[in-house]
Parts: C-alpha cells; structure tokens; sequence
C-alpha cells in the first residue's frame, strides 16, 4: 500500500474515532452568522476533515462561511456535517476544489504528490495546515527536512497560492482559544502571495485568532515540528516577542 493511501486510512480512522463529536463539542458555535454582517463570505474546501479540518471548518461554519468538507469517502462525513448545518456540504476533493475561492489543506503530509498529480491546483488559495510526520509520512520527511516544508508544499501544488498556516499547534488548542476573551491567540503565516496572505488573514481572524506573518514559505520551518515557535501559544505581543528571540530558524 502506498503512503497516501496509509494516510488517507489513518484520516478516515481519526474521523470515525469521533473528531466531529469531540471538535463540535468544545467549539462555541455561534447562534448566527451574525458576526460576518457586511463582511465577505468565502466559499471554502476542506481537504482531510480530521481534528484539524473538522475543528477550523467547523468554526469557520459557525461564523458564516460556506464550507464543503471533503475525503475519498465522504458518505463517511455525514455526522460531521448534519451536526454543523446547512452552510456545511460534504464532497470528494474535485467537488471541493471547484466548489471552493479557498482551501484548506490537512491531509497526512504523504499524501501531497498524489493529491498534486491528481488535481488542478492553479490560482487556487491554499491554506497548508499539514506537518510532515515520520515515520507516517515516508521519504518525503527527508525531503521537507532538505528543502522546507513551505517550499516542499509549493513545489507538490504547482500554481497554488499557498500560504502555511493552523499547523503550530493541536485542533484542541485551536477549539479552546477561539475568540478567547482578552488578546486573542496569535496564529503564524508564511506565504509568497501579498494577497493570499491577506485573505488568509482575514479567515484567521474570523475563526477567533490574531494572524502574525512570519515571512516567506522559506520561514515556515519556524513554527513546522521541530522549529522554535512550534507550539508557541500566545497573544500576538508575546509571539512576537519569541519570533524576535528565536530568530534563526
């Protein structure tokens, strides 16, 4: 079996562990979509709705933003998007690619080639929440460690507009800290595109957190697995702060 097909296994397996149940649990939804009047909507695909896509999908969902969750058996996202409403589809990856102005992406990292090869990715906004994992995500870990991992994605989503981000900490941690009371918690960015960057800053924030641009995809390391802001919870002063202090990556 290949490692995509090991992976897209493990996301179905962590979907029917009960991801829906456990995000839509500690996510404080809100009563409407009030808190989008006037403001743009974005229609957006969630590619891989385990704890990370169910999690910001589903508060992305609550806020106002259509959203179509997608994997190869998406019979198998029922629960998450009945639970979620009628602003929430389910789809395969074609259907939410065309469905969709964004993406999210938050599949194992061994499955980029295959999802690369497989579908158009051109001009497409493509928010990266992935992490390259070993061993579950085979050579390409070797690849990310040589490159970078914003690179490495750039180079398996030919014309996409990626920008990295919702990868430097747990679905939990994003389910608690959404509009927190006080500073909210500062989210890191990394991306190419001037105005990807902007929209996904703009989603950032509609999802209850304070976007922070660390720089470039070359910077993404520095808050991937083993980089210095990895798990770096905080206001946006204090990660700041720690972008500052850590500047080597």
């Amino acid at each position: 079996m290949s490692q995509t097909g090991k992976g897209f296994r493990s996301e179905r397996r962590g979907f029917l562990i009960g991801v829906a149940s456990a995000a839509l649990g500690t996510v404080a939804l809100p009563a409407s979509a009030q808190s989008l009047r006037g403001k743009p909507r974005s229609k957006i695909g969630v590619i891989g709705a385990g704890h990370i896509g169910g999690t910001i999908g589903g508060i992305w969902v609550g806020v106002g933003h259509p959203v179509m969750f997608s994997s190869r058996h998406p019979e198998e996202l029922k629960p998450l998007v009945e639970k979620l409403g009628s602003l929430a589809q389910a789809g395969t990856v074609d259907q939410a690619l065309a469905f969709s102005n964004v993406v999210l992406l938050a599949v194992p990292y061994g499955a980029l080639p295959e999802l690369g090869s497989q579908h158009d990715w051109k001009g497409k906004i493509v928010l990266d929440a992935t992490n390259a994992v070993a061993p579950r995500d085979g050579a390409i870990v070797e690849e990310v460690k040589a490159n970078g991992i914003g690179v490495t994605t750039a180079k398996y989503l030919p014309g996409a507009r990626v920008v990295r981000v919702f990868n430097f900490t747990s679905a939990g941690s994003f389910a608690r800290e959404s509009n927190r009371k006080g500073p909210l918690m500062a989210v890191p960015m990394a991306g190419n595109d001037a105005g990807a960057l902007i929209i996904a800053g703009r989603l950032v924030r509609d999802a209850g957190f304070q976007p922070v641009v660390v720089g470039g995809l070359s910077s993404a390391d520095r808050f991937a697995p083993g980089g210095k802001l990895f798990h770096m919870e905080g206001t946006e002063a204090e990660f700041r702060r720690a972008m500052a202090q850590n500047s080597a990556p």
